[in-house]
């Protein structure tokens, strides 16, 4: 009975949404056009379509970087990428379903910055058909957001991770989590990072709650975005200093600039001093401000 009723409020929520898009016409919130859908997310079909789409393959076994070419990855018995050649993360698996694209960028800012709750719904879908195309992979006691610091959250007044991964967890049939693990310290208040210093300024950011059984747990680490690894790495590392077994990085979407000295990002990751051979331009940096 219950399920009925739920699909009946479905249908009617749906019904609404047709006869406003009717009666109250708006542009789509990527590329300008009307609205031709009667759902709650404000895109066109066409952007809809633009969004569904899935990372190429091949992908690093690892990090899910797309590998350069499928000749390449042939020749390599692991095609795995240069900073998982270099032993850069500390996740077991992390796998993204779509690029970071301009589209992607402004779908994911808006509820970054807008709370555009069914969006974050609608992200979740795309995440769980990418694990029910390999459920072994993804197999875990507990769905965990990456969590804002007090500040971030209490300013925004959400998380945009927790927005995504709490339906995630209702579809997947996990435990959803959030209190495992915090933020300890704030991000800088500059408005862009260089790839560098995004590992910088994670490193030792995140740490799990004082109270929180963490031991032998397996946990899906969810995030937006992800651009150079660096966050899910340190939130893997906090997860592992508590006892956790296997850590598992889901994201939305892919940042894939080039990557740029990878040996000093490595570097920094293991706490020692290295010169970036160059800074990145913002032209360079995809996810702008999201510091992830």
């Amino acid at each position: 009975m219950p399920r009925i009723a739920s699909s009946i409020a479905n249908q009617l929520r749906g019904m609404r949404a047709a006869l406003a898009s009717v009666l109250f016409p708006a542009p789509c919130r990527i590329c300008g056009e009307m609205l031709d859908t009667g759902i709650r997310i404000p895109f066109c079909q066409g952007c809809l379509g633009d969004l569904a789409k899935p990372l190429p393959e091949p992908l690093c076994p690892q990090c899910g970087r797309p590998v350069v070419s499928s000749p390449v990855a042939q020749a390599i018995a692991a095609p795995h990428c240069h900073m998982c050649r270099l032993g850069a993360y500390d996740f077991d698996l992390a796998r993204s379903y779509g690029a970071y694209t301009s589209s992607m960028a402004r779908a994911v800012l808006l509820l970054k910055h807008h709370e555009v709750t069914p969006l974050g719904s609608w992200f979740a879908g795309m995440l769980a058909r990418l694990v029910d195309c390999e459920p072994e992979l993804f197999a875990a006691d507990a769905v965990v957001p990456v969590p804002l610091d007090v500040g971030r959250q209490r300013e925004r007044g959400y998380n945009q991770a927790e927005l995504i991964a709490r339906p995630l967890a209702r579809l997947l049939g996990i435990p959803f989590r959030s209190y495992l693990l915090v933020r300890t310290r704030p991000r800088p208040n500059q408005l862009r990072l260089t790839r560098l210093e995004r590992w910088v300024t994670v490193r030792g950011a995140y740490a799990t709650h004082r109270k929180a059984q963490v031991d032998k747990l397996r946990v899906l680490l969810v995030d937006d975005v992800f651009t150079t690894g660096a966050t899910l790495d340190a939130c893997s590392q906090a997860l592992r200093r508590a006892g956790a077994v296997r850590v598992v990085g889901l994201t939305v979407a892919r940042a894939l600039p080039q990557v740029l000295n990878p040996e000093a990002a490595v570097n920094y990751r293991n706490h020692e001093i290295a010169r970036p051979k160059r800074k990145t331009s913002p032209a360079e940096d995809p996810a702008g401000s999201s510091g992830r």
